[in-house]
C-alpha cells in the first residue's frame, strides 16, 4: 500500500499536479480590497460612459472609476478607482437596490468597514422648499410603501389621504407606533451637518431654460430662486407619484413619522430600500450605518404648476421632460465629489474619526 502510494506521489510531482493541489490550500486569501468610499447611484440610460448619461455616469467619467469588477448577485458590475472609491449601479426601485447593496456588502473581496456611503441620485422636488437644481442632503429618508391603501374613489369624506399607516385605522391615527418596521432612517446628524457646511456654497448649474420653467410656480418662492443646497427629508416609493394632493400626503406623512421634525423635500424611488439593506449591513458588522449620506437633486418638480392640470404635468414626465434632468445628474456628483475628495484626502483621520 505504501509503495503504491508513493508511486502515486511521484506521478503526481512528475506531472506537475501536487505542487498546484498544495499551494491551492496553503495559499493565503487575498486581502479585501479597503473601500473608502461607496458612491451609489440608480439608473443609468446605456453605458456606463461616453453616451446620454443617467445618474452613474459623470461618477464613472470623473472620478476614474476604471477598473470594472463582476458583481453576478447584483444589477450590474461595480467599479473601483485608484483612491479606493467604489461605484455602485443598483437599478431602479427599492428592489433593487437592497438586493444590490446588499450583494457588495456581503462580498468578501470588499473591506467595507470603514467605508463612507454616499447614495447621490436626482428626484421630484417639493417647489415650497426647492428650486430646479437644488441639492438636499437628507435627515431623514421615509418609506412610501409601507402603508394601508383605499382607493381614490372610495375615501371616507373626512380623510386627508387614503393611505393609512401600518397597525392603524385611520390616516395619521395618533399615538404613531414606536416599534416601526422601515418607515423611516434616521442619519447621522454631525455627518450631514458636516456634508452641509463643506458644499452649501459649491455653485450649481442655471441657465435660461431653468428660470423659465420654475417661472411657471408664482407663489412659491423657493422654487422661484437659483439652484441652492439645502437640508431636509426625502420619501421614496417605488410608485412614482405625482400631484399636489400626493405632495401634500408626503409632507405630512413625513412630519407623521418624525413626531414633526421632518420637512419632505423631495422624492425618490429607491433610498429606503437602500437604507434596509444598509441597516441589515451593519448588524452584520460589515458596514458603518454611522458613515451613510443621502444626496438628492431636483429634477422635476413633484406636483403640477399653479392652475394646470396634473394629469398633462405627469404625461410630460412620463416622456423622459424633466425640466432640470441634466443639470440636477451635474449637481449630484459635483456637490457628492466634494465630499468624497474631502474623506480621500484626509483619510488618515477621516478612516478612525468621523467629520463633525
Amino acid at each position: 500500500m505504501n509503495r503504491f502510494f508513493g508511486r502515486c506521489v511521484l506521478r503526481l510531482i512528475f506531472l506537475g499536479i501536487l505542487p498546484v493541489l498544495l499551494s491551492a490550500q496553503t495559499a493565503p486569501p487575498s486581502k479585501p480590497i479597503r473601500v473608502k468610499v461607496v458612491v451609489v447611484a440608480m439608473f443609468e440610460r446605456g453605458e456606463d460612459t461616453g453616451d446620454t448619461p443617467g445618474e452613474y455616469q459623470f461618477w464613472v467619467e470623473r472620478e476614474h472609476l476604471d477598473q470594472i469588477i463582476a458583481l453576478p448577485a447584483g444589477y450590474h458590475h461595480v467599479r473601483l478607482n485608484r483612491d479606493g472609491v467604489l461605484g455602485i449601479l443598483t437599478g431602479v426601485g427599492t428592489a433593487k437596490a437592497a438586493a444590490s447593496v446588499v450583494a457588495v456588502g456581503l462580498d468578501p473581496r470588499f473591506d467595507l468597514s470603514k467605508a463612507y456611503w454616499i447614495i447621490a441620485g436626482i428626484g421630484g422636488g417639493d417647489p415650497a422648499d426647492v428650486s430646479l437644481g437644488s441639492a438636499v442632503w437628507a435627515d431623514h429618508v421615509l418609506d412610501g410603501d409601507l402603508a394601508y391603501e383605499i382607493d381614490a374613489r372610495q375615501i371616507p369624506e373626512n380623510w386627508p389621504t387614503g393611505y393609512v399607516p401600518l397597525r392603524k385605522a385611520t390616516p395619521y391615527e395618533q399615538p404613531a407606533r414606536k416599534e416601526l418596521e422601515g418607515e423611516v432612517y434616521t442619519l447621522n446628524p454631525e455627518l450631514v451637518s458636516w456634508a452641509f457646511r463643506l458644499t452649501k456654497d459649491v455653485p450649481l448649474p442655471d441657465s435660461d431654460s431653468l428660470r423659465v420653467a420654475r417661472a411657471r410656480f408664482a407663489g412659491f418662492s423657493n422654487a422661484l430662486k437659483p439652484p441652492f443646497i439645502t437640508r431636509g427629508d426625502t420619501l421614496s416609493s417605488s410608485t412614482f407619484w405625482h400631484g399636489s394632493k400626493m405632495d401634500e400626503w408626503a409632507n405630512t406623512w413625513t412630519r407623521y413619522y418624525t413626531e414633526g421634525k421632518g420637512n419632505y423635500m423631495i422624492s425618490a424611488m429607491e433610498d429606503s430600500g437602500t437604507m434596509q439593506a444598509l441597516r441589515f449591513l451593519s448588524q452584520a458588522g460589515r458596514v458603518d450605518l454611522q458613515r451613510v449620506l443621502v444626496l438628492r437633486t431636483v429634477s422635476n418638480y413633484d406636483r403640477e404648476p399653479p392652475c394646470t392640470n396634473v394629469a398633462d404635468s405627469l404625461k410630460a414626465l412620463v416622456s423622459g421632460n424633466y425640466s432640470a434632468y441634466f443639470p440636477a445628474l451635474e449637481a449630484a456628483q459635483i456637490v457628492g465629489d466634494k465630499v468624497v475628495r474631502n474623506i480621500v484626502e484626509h483619510w488618515a483621520e477621516r478612516e478612525s474619526t468621523l467629520p463633525h
